[in-house]
């Protein structure tokens, strides 16, 4: 008989050592980088888990075993909640009803949705930018000469609040390698800024390279294998 898999503190925490040293070698304070850990394909017990452990931002990919989720733990105060999957028409309503952000907005007629049906009797939802940075077909993302004017109109959506940018690079085993698309995507939020936004957001690093993310700029850093282990088959 298979024992279900049990979380682990410690990973947990060695991702937050993780995060801290490479922020002390990029000379940033260690507290503007938050975890954002990746709970798809787990289960609701190992979330929870995690929230016993202190962890308080859940990333879902998926939207109906995300609601189930944020369901599930209902009762455990103080949880953030990220879809940071890719996003059809069709599923806006029920992410801006029950998440907190998105990480995938890459279409004016999605954020528009989104704005729409998000509920008055909460905050406004929290968006990013995903930006392709790379000529890959299948992957969401708007291109960075597209995402100016796509700022300019989420700005405007009253039920939104645009955040920064979110990317996913494809996978580089050299630390420089790594580095360069998040400093591409760093420079593209810097220069949006100096555009008029006021974007503080750099959704980007995963479990293998969030070190790369970190000395970049990262502020939050989406981990999911190096907390939970490899998701169940």
């Amino acid at each position: 008989m298979l024992t279900a898999p049990q979380f682990s503190p410690a990973a947990l925490q060695s991702v937050r050592t993780r995060i801290v040293r490479a922020a002390e070698r990029a000379g940033r304070d260690p507290g503007s980088v938050r975890l954002l850990a990746v709970s798809k394909q787990q289960p609701a017990a190992m979330v929870r888990a995690a929230a016993t452990a202190g962890q308080t931002e859940f990333g879902e990919n998926y939207l109906q075993e995300g609601i189930g989720k944020v369901a599930a733990l209902a009762d455990v105060p103080g949880l953030t909640w990220h879809f940071i999957g890719q996003l059809q028409g069709n599923k806006t309503r029920e992410v801006a009803a029950d998440f907190d952000w998105v990480h995938t907005v890459d279409r004016e007629r999605i954020a528009s949705r989104l704005s729409a049906q998000r509920p008055h009797d909460v905050a406004p939802l929290q968006v990013l930018l995903q930006v392709r940075l790379a000529d890959e077909p299948g992957k969401g993302g708007v291109t960075p000469a597209a995402a100016p004017a796509l700022a300019t109109a989420i700005t405007a959506l009253p039920r939104l609040r645009l955040r920064g940018l979110m990317c996913i690079p494809p996978p580089a085993a050299e630390l420089e390698a790594q580095r360069r698309p998040f400093r591409q995507l760093r420079e593209l939020l810097e220069s949006l800024n100096a555009a008029g936004h006021a974007l503080d957001t750099l959704s980007m690093g995963m479990s293998d390279d969030l070190e790369a993310a970190v000395l970049e700029g990262a502020t939050i850093v989406r981990v999911g294998t190096a907390i939970f282990g490899r998701r169940p088959d």
